[in-house]
């Protein structure tokens, strides 16, 4: 809801600025974008809403759609990442970004998908040496 919040506080101060007929109108544009946004991205509504995913490879991964629908989309190369957040691009379908929060997942799970994002790979354990094998 804070995305609805924004785009109204957003439409109050253009009608600051231009309080005519145009800005009532950019105005109620922009409430109605907050209330698309919304309802695609915050409350998961729309068909093309991202559920869920699963990381394949070093940069694919696969997204689950409401109804169970799933697709394998390559991700790009502009991912972000920080200590709370991460943002990855997705090239297809629609060519959006999928963000994940870190209370979305749990903190060992969220680790992992930040190495992924960096690095394109998963830590592992290195192989013994050839005089243990």
């Amino acid at each position: 809801m804070f995305i609805l919040l924004a785009h109204g506080a957003a439409a109050a101060a253009l009608l600051t600025l231009a309080n005519d007929a145009i800005g009532w109108i950019l105005a109620a544009l922009i409430v109605a974008l907050g209330i698309a946004t919304t309802w695609d991205r915050a409350l998961l509504r729309a068909r093309r809403s991202v559920r869920g995913f699963e990381v394949q490879g070093a940069d694919r991964i696969v997204l689950e759609f409401p109804g169970g629908q799933q697709r394998a989309s390559p991700v790009g190369s502009r991912r972000w990442v920080s200590a709370h957040l991460v943002a990855l691009p997705i090239a297809a379908p629609g060519r959006r970004t999928v963000l994940i929060a870190d209370d979305m997942l749990d903190p060992d799970a969220f680790r992992r998908l930040r190495l992924w994002s960096l690095w394109g790979r998963l830590p592992g354990v290195a192989p013994l040496p050839r005089e243990l094998r």
